[in-house]
């Protein structure tokens, strides 16, 4: 499989030639699978019809929050869990505000939750941001629990980091979204790094394996 290489993206169009690298070749079989899944009522049929009806509505003129409280209606998810990163607690206190003034429901809990210290899962202390000080770790996990504690029919991340994000998604009960993501370098625009990638490649260059 090679779709980011691929110039023809007959996917889309049902036009042109499928490159030898095409999933589509092949997999017919999966597609076959996972279309029946697009059928459960319970799990998966109203979400992919509610996403695409969101799409098709708000194209171009909804921003993703209001996506976000598009969807939600139309899937009756009235009670959203907010996680976020305590580096965006003014932005989580204003979309928390947002929320509530659209009626929902939100329970909003913040990545340091537990206050258990870095050192406790065996970060070594140069290890930290601020050697020497106290550190809590982010506890995307217990972010996850305590939102299925109470419940949530949706939740959505706000700028946990890379693998935090990753976690919570394991271990949330319900749908996940993400809202934005953590990029401290680019202002939380992490596309920024692909669209200037002409200044960035000595960066990148760093990162071989």
């Amino acid at each position: 499989m090679n779709c980011a290489e691929c110039n023809v993206v007959s996917c889309k169009s049902k036009n042109g030639h499928l490159p030898d690298y095409c999933p589509m070749h092949n997999n017919s079989d999966l597609y076959n699978r996972v279309f029946k899944l697009y059928q459960d009522q319970k799990e998966n049929h109203n979400l992919i019809l509610n996403s695409s009806r969101v799409e098709s509505a708000g194209y171009g003129l909804w921003n993703r929050l209001e996506e976000i409280m598009e969807l939600s209606i139309k899937q009756d998810f009235n009670t959203l869990g907010l996680a976020f990163c305590t580096g965006l607690h003014y932005e989580a206190k204003e979309i928390n505000e947002i929320l509530k003034n659209n009626n929902f429901n939100v329970h909003s809990v913040a990545c340091k939750t537990g206050s258990i210290s870095k050192n406790q899962v065996g970060l070594k202390e140069e290890e930290k941001v601020r050697p020497g000080k106290f550190e809590a770790m982010c506890n995307p996990i217990s972010q996850a629990e305590l939102l299925n504690r109470v419940e949530t029919d949706f939740n959505i991340l706000l700028g946990l980091c890379v693998g935090h994000d990753s976690l919570f998604i394991k271990h949330s009960k319900a749908p996940v979204t993400v809202l934005a993501v953590k990029d401290r370098v680019l202002a939380h625009n992490p596309l920024g790094a692909v669209y200037a990638k002409r200044y960035q490649l000595n960066r990148y260059n760093k990162h071989k394996i």
